[in-house]
């Protein structure tokens, strides 16, 4: 098994923390993993991208050239990136942020109005963690103790207070 997650948005939105917990999960679950983050100089608002692998086996390149699984979280994204998801792969998008549907018809697609539903649930900013958890539920064999505990070792110390929204967020994007 060999799963390439690519994951994009804008700075601040959650992008680099979200495929760090990815590739946790899979450390956690005794499999290679590489995570190969990409981002603008800006702090907040440039573009942010993060490559993740998941494989049972050596891997070879840490690049995500044509993923299995896209998670876009803007528009720019979206645009620059449907066309590279390996034909019966999975396009899981924002479509809060995201009006257009995927053109594509070879590929898996799930809109998610994400960051409705985080405000809505008192989640602001936690859109990233929706999506997350559809990625999560495109993935094998992954369980809930491996979840929580990948998020307890991922958010630091400061924000703590923050696991029970994230845990919140992972779920809805599951359902």
């Amino acid at each position: 098994m060999e799963k390439r997650i690519l994951i994009a948005g804008f700075g601040g939105q959650g992008v680099l923390f979200f495929g760090k917990y990815l590739a946790h999960i899979g450390m956690e679950k005794d499999l290679h993993v590489s995570w190969l983050p990409s981002y603008g100089p800006e702090m907040r608002g440039g573009t942010a991208q993060c490559g993740v692998v998941l494989s049972d086996a050596p891997i070879g390149s840490p690049l995500v050239v044509e993923p299995d699984i896209l998670a876009a979280l803007n528009l720019p994204s979206f645009l620059a990136f449907e066309s590279k998801v390996k034909a019966g792969g999975t396009m899981i998008y924002d479509s809060t942020l995201i009006s257009q549907a995927p053109s594509r018809e070879d590929i898996t697609v799930r809109g998610i109005p994400a960051t409705r539903l985080a405000e809505d649930n008192g989640l602001k900013g936690l859109a990233g963690m929706i999506l997350a958890g559809a990625v999560l539920s495109a993935l094998p064999d992954i369980d809930q103790n491996v979840i929580a505990a990948a998020m307890r070792d991922n958010i630091p110390e400061r924000k703590m207070d923050m696991f029970d929204a994230n845990m919140k967020a992972i779920e809805m994007g599951m359902a």
